[in-house]
């Protein structure tokens, strides 16, 4: 999982946010809707720019998928507002809850995130 906190980003007040990478060909909104079941949660602004499933507590998970024909990996920001900790706890309890639905889940590779 590769991390980046809010002083990395440039951007005032930006979440905290760990990435998680899956060698999965799927859609973004498939991908949203796995999420929200694994987590039992709903995707939030469905069908919008900014999509995104809450996680509890002050995390949610964005996907961000391949551009154009690019092939995978997908990768799954899970953010928080409160603190980088609170990130990667969300982050472990999601890749678990996703490898328990057959998910690969690995951390990104140089470049990747």
């Amino acid at each position: 999982m590769d991390a980046v906190t809010p002083a990395d980003s440039g951007i005032p007040n930006p979440p905290f946010v760990v990435t998680l990478v899956i060698d999965l060909p799927i859609a973004k909104p498939d991908a949203l809707d796995t999420i929200a079941f694994v987590s039992d949660g709903s995707v939030e602004n469905a069908g919008s720019a900014w999509p995104r499933v809450v996680l509890g507590g002050d995390a949610w998970a964005e996907v961000q998928i391949p551009k154009f024909a690019d092939p995978p990996p997908l990768a799954v920001d899970v953010c928080s507002g409160r603190s980088l900790d609170a990130a990667h706890a969300a982050a472990d309890r999601l890749a678990a809850a996703l490898e328990r639905v057959g998910w690969v889940v690995r951390p990104p590779r140089p470049g990747e995130a």
